[in-house]
């Protein structure tokens, strides 16, 4: 199993919080890992991502509201998501950053909606 395989997505109030979960294959584990999202008709973009040793870059638009962890051990990478918007609406994807072979899963869907 290359691909990943996003979990935790799901509908949540304005404000409210989710955690996301990905297992990735070992072959990723001296990878940096990053979390993407896409709404329909426009560009997967880049979330956060984390470098194996716990560096990690969140993008602007959720600085402050998500946290990128990972833990080594269990190939996982997590996405703590706190304060949620309705722009936060998307499917969420994790991947090798930067993923320039597409190693994509089928993502996870999360609709923030009152």
């Amino acid at each position: 199993q290359v691909q990943p395989v996003e979990s935790g997505g799901g509908l949540v109030q304005p404000g409210g919080s989710l955690r996301l979960s990905c297992t990735f294959s070992q072959i990723f584990s001296n990878w940096a890992m990053a979390w993407y999202r896409q709404t329909p008709g426009a560009q997967r973009e880049l979330v956060a991502a984390v470098n194996p040793s716990g560096t990690t870059n969140v993008k602007d638009p959720v600085k402050g509201r998500f946290t990128i962890s990972r833990d080594n051990a269990e190939n996982t990478v997590y996405l703590e998501m706190n304060d949620l918007k309705p722009d936060d609406t998307a499917v969420y994807y994790c991947g090798p950053y930067p993923n320039t072979r597409n190693y994509w899963g089928q993502g996870t869907q999360v609709t923030v909606s009152s």
